[in-house]
């Protein structure tokens, strides 16, 4: 029998059998966490045992997860349906071992573009690198995908550690987007960074001219408040951007893993150059973790193979995550991009329909929000949600302690109700306490009745740093990767994206009427003509 044999008949034969029941074995809790220095992974709330790990680390070692690791950090063509490298990894490897790429150490290019960052952001910070109307007050970072995602979440992450512009972000293309991010700030002190690798992603280009175009009568040389993250020197040269605000980065980097390097930017000139520093040695320490751990306390891993179980073997369709710290807001739908853009895939990397799943929807919201919200489904719904939670054993607000108290009470609290739940007779002592008999006091409390046995993981940590914001980025990373190989899929190209990009382009002229609706769909023809009827 193959390994996916042996795991489906374990899920089958364990099925009913209730997770709180493996906490009668001593250590449950110790066994089934792992560390990496002071941050713990637990995945004890989980059905998975002794006889179903061992499966998942065959399954790891039988689809040769180690040596996919090594080749992807020693610079091979992994990203073979695009022919390149993956090593966003090098950018965060400062003071690290020489990064090997055709022969090529890449480490001293990836640190001068650092070093020029860094110039940069301190000139930005310290008013060096001034306005029109003076010291730069906002920094408004223009990109979508990778490019907003990224320096988006890290910035509300490591509010706590702003000591310089106030940062904002524009991404969607809806007109709406942009007008309401500029139209409260002050054109004469107001940086533009415009974040594309090529210079040509249409909704970040035309963004960028919305913005040039609203300096413009205010500024006198709009060209000199922007700056680019993009490897296209021509493109920018002729928008008008000066090389020296010019910040490219390698075709081995993809868009949702280039928050390490240039499209930190704004992170950057926010916390500091030394803070993006820690961030940067914070993804380093999960890397060398991820290298060296063996793999059962091997914190990626293990949250892959989690995942495998909960998701190809068990067929739950989603996961949740369920950051208990509200300037986390953002890496739900952060982690919603790295997972289902990497992993969300058809085909094997031999090019054949896959036969299994492929990754899960992922999705989420800060708790204790998130309980108000949909907590309902993950607790009483038809459907069971794997819920990945993560908090902070300390909040920076040390006047408020008493309610990151809570808001721990709440994060521990929902994992272990998830796993509990509450039974029938609970429910209808309860309801006699309510003073319900007879039939009313059956009905009351089958509504009251929860049937636990909701599998969850949690990761908990002293604080969030920029260090430590690092680590957890790098460790899902990470997770994805593992679960690529395991799937044997391409984790990094993303197909998926181009073809409605294409038809979007197409369509433009057609919407404006510059050219016939004729060949198109009758639906498309509709709509077509009904937004020209709209006056």
């Amino acid at each position: 029998m193959t390994i996916w044999n042996n795991l489906n008949d374990a899920a089958e034969n364990i099925k009913d059998r209730k997770i709180i029941s493996l906490f009668d074995a001593p250590q449950r809790a110790q066994n089934f966490s792992a560390r990496f220095d002071d941050m713990v992974f637990d995945y004890s709330k989980t059905n998975i045992d002794e006889d179903v790990l061992a499966q998942l680390l065959k399954l790891a070692t039988t689809a040769k997860v180690c040596r996919h690791r090594d080749a992807m950090f020693s610079g091979e063509k992994i990203n073979q349906t695009e022919g390149r490298a993956v090593l966003h990894t090098a950018l965060r490897n400062i003071g690290g071992d020489p990064v090997m790429f055709g022969g090529t150490d890449v480490m001293p290019k990836i640190n001068e573009t650092l070093n020029r960052m860094e110039d940069f952001a301190a000139g930005v910070r310290a008013g060096r690198m001034r306005g029109q109307g003076g010291k730069i007050t906002d920094v408004v970072n223009i990109g979508i995908g990778g490019s907003d995602l990224g320096p988006a979440m890290a910035c509300l992450a490591l509010a706590p550690y702003h000591t310089g512009p106030k940062t904002h972000f524009v991404s969607n293309v809806d007109g709406a987007h942009i007008n309401d991010v500029l139209k409260p700030l002050n054109p004469e002190t107001t940086l533009v960074i415009v974040a594309s690798k090529t210079f040509t992603t249409i909704e970040t280009m035309t963004n960028a001219r919305a913005a040039f175009n609203w300096m413009t009568g205010v500024v006198k040389n709009p060209a000199n408040q922007f700056a680019a993250l993009s490897s296209a020197e021509d493109k920018t040269t002729e928008f008008g951007i000066a090389q020296e605000r010019v910040f490219g980065f390698e075709d081995w980097v993809g868009g949702r893993y280039s928050l390490w390097g240039p499209i930190g930017m704004s992170l950057m000139i926010a916390i500091g150059p030394e803070e993006f520093r820690d961030f940067l040695r914070g993804g380093a320490q999960m890397d060398a973790h991820f290298k060296t751990a063996e793999l059962r306390q091997n914190l990626p891993v293990l949250l892959a193979l989690v995942g495998i179980w909960h998701h190809q073997v068990c067929g739950y369709p989603t996961r949740a995550i369920l950051p208990y710290d509200q300037r986390l807001s953002r890496l739900p739908a952060y982690f919603q991009q790295l997972e289902m853009e990497s992993n969300g895939k058809g085909v094997s990397m031999d090019g054949n329909e896959l036969k299994y799943a492929s990754g899960p929807i992922v999705w989420g919201e800060p708790g204790t929000n998130g309980q108000h919200a949909f907590y309902q489904l993950i607790h009483q719904g038809t459907d069971v949600v794997p819920c990945e939670f993560m908090v902070a054993a300390q909040g920076h607000e040390t006047a408020l302690k008493h309610q990151h108290t809570l808001l721990l009470a709440n994060c521990l609290a929902q994992s272990e109700s998830l796993m509990l739940g509450r039974d029938f007779d609970t429910a209808m002592s309860l309801m006699a306490v309510k003073k319900f008999t007879g039939k009313e006091q059956i009905r009351q409390a089958s509504h009251r009745v929860f049937k636990g046995n909701r599998p969850s993981t949690t990761l908990i940590y002293p604080k969030l740093t920029p260090s430590m914001l690092g680590r957890i980025i790098a460790l899902y990373e990470h997770r994805v990767f593992v679960e690529g190989v395991i799937l044997g899929i391409n984790s990094f190209d993303q197909w998926g994206v181009e073809l409605g990009k294409e038809l979007a382009t197409a369509l433009e002229p057609i919407v404006s009427g510059k050219a016939s609706a004729e060949g198109k769909d009758g639906s498309t023809k509709m709509l077509v003509e009904f937004i020209q009827s709209i006056e």
